[in-house]
């Protein structure tokens, strides 16, 4: 049997599950401001995921990367949930909305 595809989807939905408060928090506390940081985590992600001889690995980072670089779009859109009222807006960060 093998239990890679099982392995691959598991970490999968735990990634993503994991990167969906992280965009949340980030956008509380800290706005689009560290935006590059997503972008930095995921180039670095992907390319190590190229040099990595297990596939297993290297998909689950490869995943990883993705999801990071996935995060910078959600974390905008995050930015415009809150202005529509979706989400809870940082009362410290209050004028930063009004842009």
């Amino acid at each position: 049997m093998h239990f890679s595809g099982i392995i691959i989807a598991i970490s999968c939905f735990l990634i993503i599950g994991i990167f969906h408060p992280i965009v949340i928090k980030t956008e509380y506390y800290t706005g689009t401001r560290f935006w590059w940081i997503f972008l930095i985590i995921g180039l670095i992600s992907l390319l190590s995921a190229l040099f990595i001889a297990n596939s297993l690995y290297s998909a689950i980072l490869g995943i990883f990367g993705a999801s990071s670089l996935w995060s910078i779009k959600e974390l905008f859109e995050q930015c415009d949930r809150v202005k529509k009222g979706w989400f809870p807006m940082n009362p410290k960060r209050k004028n930063e909305y009004s842009k």
